[in-house]
């Protein structure tokens, strides 16, 4: 089976030409231009590795990789960027990616280096990480493949939607989630409707972690929302 690459990038040009070279070299290669809707090619098209570039519509290239490196930890991830201070390539690798090459680069660049990332991870890297996928808060043990939140009185099931958002909150957490991002990444677009949506949620996860005192989401007007574990 060829090598899969899912390659996220918002400059028409740059993109087509990109995604023909690759083909013409035997990769299965899946282009996509916003952000927003980078997740929901991950079920049917399984990649191999990412290439991603940063500055991209609706949810950047770091939001990005934070949100599928919580899914997939050992999946590739390389960042093309035209961004060239030291503190752009220190916050890409933080954020989870594995590689990085700034614009403009070379088409042989690109390829040595995705091929360095397939050898690296051995091709093992296209499953969710499901064994021991426990995420500790507090008395709380979530499990967000299960979709479940345990606590000393039980097992509370969530639904997709509820796991998405407290997957989230807490890949940023004690760091404000942004409210347009989550709806953005959740919903895929951020109407009024879905922002209504969105409020309903936080209440019913505030009430599932309600057992924990020491957990807090709080609101932040015009900004989004703070995960606070103590």
């Amino acid at each position: 089976m060829n090598t899969r690459i899912l390659y996220i990038e918002d400059e028409l040009f740059l993109g087509k030409i990109v995604k023909e070279t690759l083909e013409d070299q035997g990769f299965d290669v899946i282009w996509e231009t916003d952000g927003a809707r980078v997740m929901n090619h991950f079920t049917a098209f399984a990649p191999d590795i990412c290439v991603i570039d940063i500055m991209l519509p609706n949810i950047d290239g770091y939001s990005l990789c934070r949100q599928i490196r919580g899914l997939y930890q050992n999946l590739p991830i390389i960042f093309l960027t035209a961004k060239v201070e030291t503190a752009d390539l220190v916050k890409g690798f933080e954020s989870g990616g594995t590689d990085y090459i700034r614009k403009p680069f070379s088409i042989e660049e690109l390829i040595i280096r995705i091929k360095n990332q397939w050898n690296l991870t051995n091709g093992n890297n296209r499953q969710p990480d499901t064994n021991c996928h426990e995420i500790q808060l507090g008395k709380y043990s979530f499990y967000p493949e299960r979709y479940e939140l345990h606590s000393p009185s039980g097992i509370q099931r969530l639904s997709q939607r509820d796991m998405q958002i407290l997957k989230m909150l807490c890949s940023n957490r004690n760091r404000v989630t942004d409210r347009r991002e989550l709806l953005l990444s959740v919903w895929g677009d951020d109407s009024f409707f879905n922002s209504r949506n969105l409020d309903v949620y936080i209440r019913k996860l505030r009430t599932y972690l309600s057992g924990d005192h020491n957990i807090e989401i709080q609101t932040i007007k015009g900004r989004g929302y703070l995960f606070m574990t103590r």
